[in-house]
């Protein structure tokens, strides 16, 4: 079923104008939250895929052991190695808290691995972005985090969870979902525990799912205007063709898109171009369902190219053709023309 009109034509009202109107930032600024000593290539493909989008400025949060090894991967991501093992925690709040305060979003799982430091900062991460209102993305070794203690996005309206299908299953679990539940139900079930919650289920069509009828969803606790919001299960599957070869790492490149996409749902609700018609309880639900088209789309056009032999890598060339196959030339171009 092809993604609703309504759908996309609120997802473009998202989409900073590239008419001369708006300031280095103000079209985004991402933060990817992972890398320590075995994982590189994931904080790298997400931040990258968010830059590739139309993000302005992306950060990537990591280890020391992580850190010369992603900087060598391109010039264009900031990279900050503070999530030192041996460092206070005190230390590392103060830095997270002052890092944190500058972006619009944070994607948190790609490259975080599980050792007990990394988990811990994540924990602490989240907290912030939390207090500082800010959109998350939750995906890989952060919704095994979540898993172990779902009070972490329990009620807070501003994050998309990104699970595959052995982390769904996972999650499942954990929320406590029965398995007699119908497989095309389940997201929906886990967002409606979670309150609301934005589930981006990936498989071979990608389900987007919110769930706003049950007990733990509030607005208030998003820091989001409580306004006469209808409560309701809203279902949107992206059937948008993909490519035939699945490889490590695209998961990465969607948490990215969907990350830029919220980094500009951000700088929407806080009025830096558009005309605010849009409330912000629905930009995760938006964001999720652009990321997925544009990042199916990529996939497709990187087989074409590369066959058999595709890495991920081949993908991020690729977001801006995507971009503009699925919404149009015109959004690039502004009030201008193609820039």
């Amino acid at each position: 079923m092809p993604v609703p009109r309504s759908i996309i034509q609120q997802i473009k009202q998202i989409v900073p104008p590239l008419n001369g109107t708006l300031h280095k930032g103000q079209s985004g600024r991402v933060g990817v939250l992972g890398g320590a000593l075995d994982y590189t290539g994931a904080p790298f493909f997400a931040a990258m895929s968010a830059l590739r989008l139309g993000a302005d400025l992306s950060h990537v949060i990591c280890s020391p052991t992580a850190a010369q090894a992603i900087k060598s991967y391109s010039p264009d991501l900031i990279v900050h190695p503070i999530l030192v093992q041996e460092a206070s925690y005190e230390k590392v709040e103060s830095e997270l808290r002052s890092l944190l305060s500058r972006l619009h979003v944070l994607v948190m799982g790609p490259g975080l691995g599980r050792e007990e430091y990394m988990q811990s900062y994540a924990h602490l991460a989240l907290s912030i972005a939390r207090e500082h209102a800010m959109f998350v993305v939750l995906d890989a070794d952060a919704l095994y985090m979540v898993g172990k203690d779902l009070s972490l996005v329990k009620g807070y309206r501003r994050a998309v969870l990104t699970p595959n299908v052995v982390e769904f299953q996972r999650l499942s679990e954990s929320v406590g979902i029965s398995p007699d539940v119908p497989a095309k139900e389940r997201a929906g079930e886990i967002s409606k525990v979670l309150g609301g919650v934005v589930i981006l289920e990936k498989g071979p069509t990608d389900l987007i799912v919110s769930d706003t009828t049950g007990e733990a969803a509030s607005l208030g606790a998003s820091k989001m205007d409580e306004g006469d919001e209808e409560q309701q299960r809203e279902v949107v599957e992206v059937d948008v063709e993909g490519g035939l070869k699945r490889c490590g790492g695209q998961g990465d490149v969607l948490s990215g898109t969907v990350g830029a996409m919220l980094a500009w749902g951000k700088c929407y609700e806080d009025g830096a171009f558009g005309d605010g018609s849009i409330p912000a309880s629905r930009l995760p639900l938006l964001a999720a369902v652009g990321g997925s088209m544009v990042t199916r789309t990529s996939s497709r056009i990187a087989f074409q190219l590369q066959g058999r032999g595709l890495v991920t890598q081949d993908m991020l060339p690729q977001l801006g053709k995507s971009f503009s196959e699925v919404f149009g030339e015109d959004l690039w171009a502004g009030d201008k023309g193609r820039l």
